[in-house]
């Protein structure tokens, strides 16, 4: 993956944290914190 590659991921990422915080109101980080949480258990699982 190419430096500019890299930062045009993070800005669409940025993007939409943003629209979602101004407009859409999804609770995008509640739900992908929960979601990695979820994420973490299963992978202690084969610890």
């Amino acid at each position: 993956m190419t430096t500019r590659n890299a930062i045009t991921i993070f800005v669409l990422i940025l993007l939409l944290l943003l629209a979602d915080r101004l407009w859409l109101h999804w609770d995008l980080p509640v739900f992908l914190g929960k979601r990695f949480v979820a994420f973490v258990e299963y992978l202690s699982f084969w610890r």
